[in-house]
């Protein structure tokens, strides 16, 4: 049996980690949010994407880019986004291949509402 590693770069196998949010469970803090959305854009699994960004700025649809393979994810720094936290930072660079290499920098906002946390923007 082979275990598939998470894409999120957590070193953990993808049912232990961002494969319960994916089937819904909900991210205990806001890095998990950020690093199963990372998981998602890895998978091209939209509908994860739009489920996870609060209403506010979601937007109608999301059109993924198939000649992007995101394949590694930094968590850089994040500010509150514990488990009893409203809102949280998380910062990190993310790592692409496609007709070139690149990486994307972004400090994301995220809130909590419930159990349940979501992106907002990045700032």
């Amino acid at each position: 049996m082979t275990i598939l590693r998470c894409p999120c770069t957590s070193g953990e196998s993808y049912d232990a980690c961002c494969g319960p949010l994916h089937a819904g469970a909900p991210a205990p803090t806001a890095e998990r949010l950020m690093r199963s959305r990372f998981s998602a854009f890895a998978l091209g699994d939209a509908a994860y994407l739009l489920r996870s960004w609060h209403r506010s700025t979601r937007p109608a649809e999301l059109e993924l880019d198939e000649g992007l393979r995101w394949y590694r994810l930094d968590i850089e720094r994040t500010e509150l986004g514990g488990p009893f936290d409203r809102e949280g930072v998380v910062a990190f660079t993310a790592y692409y291949k496609g007709a070139e290499r690149g990486t994307m920098h972004e400090t994301s906002r995220f809130v909590r509402e419930g159990r349940d946390w979501f992106y907002v923007d990045a700032l």
